[in-house]
């Protein structure tokens, strides 16, 4: 099965008398790497990755999706074709991503984020769970049992489900998934700023939102 494609920089035809500035070097800073290249030899060894991702698949696919049953499905559907298609995975990390980059993670999102997307237009009505019940995957005991406290999670949940879906998408990664912008960047298609700037309104629509029902 085929292997990981790692890019390349090209050296200079020629050299100059003055030392010239060297483009940045991939850095292979995928920390799954070693479980990706198993899963491409034999795979069994998916089993790894799965386990490894299948919490935060799920979260993130009910957090969109507000259904249990629709949440496993995108997760299944996720899995299924992340194993289908690892054979063409492409490793991608560059020093700006840090050292908790992790480009198969990435890869992953952007398939679940297909199958959520796929999930949606095969829908014949609406979600019967309201988005603040995703408080539950994050939180699912609550040991202080204060009413008040629920009541403000719940309000908070509502106020990102009123959210335009590219605000809601970028909150959820960020503070959910605790994804970095250059991660969340990947996912959506968007540039780190745009993202940035994404995270931000959302933010600053939750806290409007939040002060006119007080």
């Amino acid at each position: 099965m085929a292997r990981p494609v790692f890019g390349r920089v090209s050296v200079p035809g020629r050299a100059s008398s003055a030392p010239a500035e060297r483009p940045a070097r991939v850095a292979h800073l995928d920390r799954d790497r070693p479980l990706v290249e198993a899963a491409q030899r034999d795979p069994l060894a998916f089993d790894a990755l799965y386990r490894r991702y299948l919490a935060q698949v799920y979260s993130y696919a009910f957090y969109e999706l507000g259904d249990h049953h629709e949440a496993e499905d995108a997760t299944e559907r996720t899995f299924v074709a992340a194993l289908t298609n690892l054979g063409r995975f492409q490793e991608r990390a560059r020093p700006a991503d840090g050292d908790g980059a992790s480009t198969f993670r990435v890869w992953l999102f952007q398939i679940a984020r297909n199958a959520v997307a796929n999930q949606r237009r095969g829908r014949r009505r609406h979600p019967q769970v309201p988005i603040e019940a995703a408080a539950l995957v994050a939180d699912p005991l609550d040991l202080e049992g204060g009413a008040s406290a629920r009541d403000e999670a719940a309000a908070a949940w509502l106020a990102i489900g009123r959210l335009p879906a590219d605000r809601r998408r970028a909150l959820v990664l960020r503070f959910v998934e605790e994804m970095s912008t250059a991660e969340i960047a990947g996912i959506l298609g968007r540039s780190e700023g745009a993202v940035r700037v994404l995270i931000h309104r959302a933010l600053r629509s939750v806290a409007q939102d939040l002060g006119h029902e007080r």
